[in-house]
């Protein structure tokens, strides 16, 4: 079944969250899951069971891809 953008986490059941290194906190930042139909879930690190993002690994490879090129950076400040 497909879930839209906004499903809880707690709905997704069990799956294997992973977070980027660098979290000072357990609650800092993002957690991302891959779910069996291949999409990619990224909750609020400090919202464990709150709504999720969910992304198709081309959109989630694009991004990473941006980042590694630098198309980010003026994010950072």
């Amino acid at each position: 079944m497909s879930r839209p953008n906004g499903t809880r986490a707690a709905d997704l059941g069990p799956v294997n969250w992973r977070r980027p290194a660098g979290g000072r906190h357990r609650s800092d930042g993002v957690e991302f899951a891959v779910l069996d139909d291949g999409r990619v879930a990224v909750r609020d690190a400090g919202d464990p069971d709150g709504p999720v993002l969910l992304y198709t690994a081309a959109e989630i490879s694009a991004f990473v891809d941006g980042a590694k090129k630098g198309e980010f950076d003026d994010m950072l400040g």
